[in-house]
């Protein structure tokens, strides 16, 4: 192979097709028609001198060769765009997409704040929330389907896998709420602590994106020989907060949501009878964006908004 007449676009095909499968996602992704994909997977082949993919029904399956540069040369490739990058980057005038992959949570605790304040900072950059599962998100970032990952994980910092970069942002605690009207907690004050007896007597709607009766909060509830009733499941905390609001129900929600909204839902802020762990938060994201300017400057600013919220 002539490195010197290599065509470095061709590399970029390349890397597309491995992690797409396929020269029509592959084109879709480059914007290119899949005669081009393939015309410059042939070049490819010419000049590496390897045949690359093999058909396998309607898969394309990597070579040996193909599939033991494919971590690498993303890598690289993502060194080289960083390179090239111009490190004079300027909000003002920045253009583009930022996908986060977050939770409700974030729906509510973020997103408004951090749009506005890139309405005002970098108006021509657009700001997308994608779905977000605690390990699930972490395939986004692989496919480039998300810029950031915010929220608990369930596999252990140390042990993800090496291309992601993981921060700590704050430890969640967590509240329980009903309507002011309530009778079970009219007579307490705000954030004072509601007694086991009449926690166990109410019914309780219950924060379940999957829809599952039980939540992590069910295994301490548990040790203490108690059972509560589940009234209403639903997949967000908006929808908490308005059921709660407008019903004789419980529901225990982040300490940081619970201030933040409860007024204007007209909700009590009550302590737990029980005591549970806080939720580490992190955010994740792929290391080729590790010291891209535009993906600094905007976790940073992910983080101005965000870190506070721990308590």
């Amino acid at each position: 192979m002539n490195f010197a007449t290599l065509d470095l676009n061709l590399l970029r095909v390349l890397d597309t097709i491995l992690h797409e499968g396929s020269t029509v996602r592959a084109g879709e992704r480059l914007n290119l028609s899949q005669s081009a994909v393939s015309n410059a997977l042939n070049r490819l082949r010419h000049s590496l001198e390897d045949d690359l993919f093999v058909r396998q029904g309607n898969q394309l399956t990597p070579t040996d060769y193909a599939a033991s540069i494919k971590d690498r040369l993303r890598e690289h490739l993502s060194e080289l765009e960083a390179l090239l990058v111009r490190s004079d980057f300027e909000p003002s005038s920045a253009s583009g997409v930022f996908k986060i992959s977050a939770g409700d949570y974030f729906s509510e605790m973020l997103v408004p704040r951090l749009s506005a304040f890139l309405a005002e900072r970098a108006p021509r950059l657009m700001l997308q929330q994608v779905v977000w599962e605690p390990d699930g998100h972490l395939a986004l970032l692989e496919k480039e389907e998300a810029d950031l990952g915010l929220g608990p994980l369930l596999t252990k910092p140390d042990e993800l896998q090496p291309w992601i970069t993981c921060q700590h942002l704050f430890d969640s605690g967590f509240v329980g709420i009903a309507a002011q009207h309530n009778p079970l907690v009219s007579d307490i004050p705000d954030h004072g602590k509601l007694s086991v007896e009449r926690y166990f007597a109410a019914s309780h709607v219950l924060f379940s994106v999957s829809g599952e009766i039980e939540n992590f909060e069910d295994g301490v509830i548990r040790r203490l020989g108690k059972k509560r009733k589940i009234a209403l499941t639903v997949p967000s905390f908006h929808a908490v907060l308005r059921s709660v609001s407008e019903s004789p129900y419980l529901a225990i929600v982040p300490v940081s949501l619970a201030n933040s909204v409860h007024k204007q839902h007209g909700l009590k802020v009550f302590s737990l009878p029980f005591e549970l762990d806080k939720i580490p938060i992190f955010a994740t994201w792929h290391k080729r964006s590790d010291k891209t300017p535009s993906a600094i400057w905007l976790r940073e600013q992910v983080f101005n908004f965000v870190i506070p919220l721990g308590d």
